[in-house]
């Protein structure tokens, strides 16, 4: 056979730069412009660097009161996207589809809405953090020289509550549950009309809260119930959300308990919606002439269940671990810390889940994250828009987030990378942060998947520039 090497194929060549842009170098200091880690891609070059320039979205409508369908919604989303970046769909090179309550190739039938131009369309479903998923495949593409110009496009068509279509096989998430009894949650129904899947995640993070509660007796449910009065009322200033409306705080804490201490007022309604987002190149980005509304993706990393999800926690069976670890990378990777961030969007299907992740993304030290709501400011912006400042510093879901936005959840993450987005740029009306500069989302599915990103606005950096 001599010294003949076999041609590789172009599959073998994809699959070894995506593997290698996976590899994150935990060192800091490296030399590399923020967000960028120490790995070698295209002949030992760093990965490249990827910006969101075009972002959309649909507004997000109780299920079954609108009459749409998700080609719809895609075709919404992915439109505004576009037309945002100021780019023709025949630009993009390759699409990720998310949704989860749909059938095979939907991400397909949706996008080709927008177009038949024959490219690459990978479909994707990590439960509520698919849109997030989407994005950060989207941002892999392009960071190893694949593509230059790639479309995330999440969309969901949804029931009142979550549901599981197949009974003839383990559910996924089948694990969680079982342990979730095992630790000491009661077996059975929390509501008598409502499904096992809708029952058992509510169930979950209602134990989670109490056991918090429990290790940090300080805290109370008025800090859950401020948490989704915030919220709420953050909601008013966002023409997409489902529910745009100031509720009092005795209306939030006796509306409906669902499972103790968890209120309906405090949990994320599901929603019919899409989003959208266009990632591309440094290279793509300057020849289209789209730096003014640019936005780095400075770092992001995915954290999957550990066996610490597994272990004696109700709080870590929900995810609070996987955030913490994909924070510490974050933060690692970009030599920032959390209060470098100005504005987050976090995951808030339930409002105590809000306040784990005050302290899972650093923004307080464990078992003191009530302080921050306890001492949040109400303040006015430029727009005349009002908004909860938490400790003089961090604005968290000015959107309202997911208990007024909604939640379709295939579109959740995109819809969240949209306000991040959109604050960076400073066009996000009576919602923005002034001044915003650093912005962390956190997105989290379970079964699990935890994702945490980080953005700011495009900077033409040197190697070695530092923030």
């Amino acid at each position: 056979m001599g010294g003949t090497v076999a041609p590789r194929s172009s599959i073998q060549i994809f699959s070894d730069r995506v593997n290698r842009c996976s590899m994150v170098d935990s060192r800091i200091g490296t030399g590399a412009p923020v967000g960028w880690t120490r790995m070698s891609v295209n002949g030992g070059a760093p990965p490249k660097r990827a910006f969101v320039v075009g972002v959309g979205v649909t507004k997000f409508e109780k299920p079954l009161t609108k009459e749409w369908d998700y080609p719809d919604m895609g075709r919404e989303a992915g439109l505004a996207a576009l037309t945002d970046a100021e780019i023709d769909y025949h630009q993009i090179q390759a699409v990720v589809a998310s949704y989860c309550y749909g059938e095979p190739t939907s991400g397909q039938r949706a996008v080709y809405e927008l177009g038949l131009t024959g490219v690459p369309v990978f479909n994707v479903n990590n439960n509520c953090s698919s849109g997030s998923s989407a994005l950060m495949l989207a941002r892999r593409l392009v960071q190893s020289g694949v593509e230059d110009c790639v479309l995330a496009l999440g969309f969901e068509k949804m029931e009142r509550g979550l549901s599981e279509k197949y009974t003839d096989r383990t559910s996924p998430v089948k694990r969680h549950m079982d342990h979730m009894v095992n630790i000491g949650a009661e077996p059975g129904l929390i509501q008598p009309r409502m499904n096992n899947m809708t029952s058992d995640v509510v169930k979950l993070y209602a134990y989670a809260a109490r056991e918090y509660i429990k290790k940090y007796p300080g805290t109370t449910v008025d800090d859950f119930v401020d948490i989704a009065y915030k919220n709420h009322k953050q909601s008013v200033n966002n023409p997409w959300a489902t529910i745009q409306r100031e509720m009092s705080k005795a209306d939030i804490k006796s509306k409906l308990m669902l499972c103790y201490p968890i209120t309906f007022w405090m949990s994320a309604p599901t929603a019919d919606g899409g989003a959208a987002a266009v990632v591309c190149s440094e290279e793509f980005m300057i020849r289209n002439n789209l730096q003014r509304q640019a936005v780095e993706i400075i770092s992001q990393h995915m954290v999957t269940d550990t066996g610490a999800s597994f272990k004696e926690s109700f709080m870590d069976l929900s995810g609070y671990h996987m955030a913490k670890e994909a924070a510490n990378r974050c933060y690692r990777d970009t030599g920032l810390s959390s209060s470098d961030v100005d504005v987050l969007e976090v995951h808030d299907c339930f409002s105590c889940n809000e306040l784990f992740m005050y302290e899972a993304l650093q923004l307080a030290p464990e078992g003191r994250g009530a302080d921050l709501i306890r001492n949040g400011k109400w303040v006015t912006n430029k727009s005349g828009g009002q908004m909860c400042v938490l400790n003089n510093k961090w604005v968290v879901n000015p959107s309202g987030g997911l208990e007024s936005k909604g939640h379709p959840i295939g579109a959740t993450g995109l819809a969240q990378c949209t306000e991040l987005v959109k604050q960076l740029r400073g066009l996000a009306d009576k919602r923005q942060v002034d001044g915003a500069k650093i912005a962390m989302q956190h997105n989290f599915g379970i079964g699990g998947a935890a994702v945490v990103t980080m953005y700011r606005k495009y900077q033409p950096l040197p190697v070695h520039a530092k923030l």
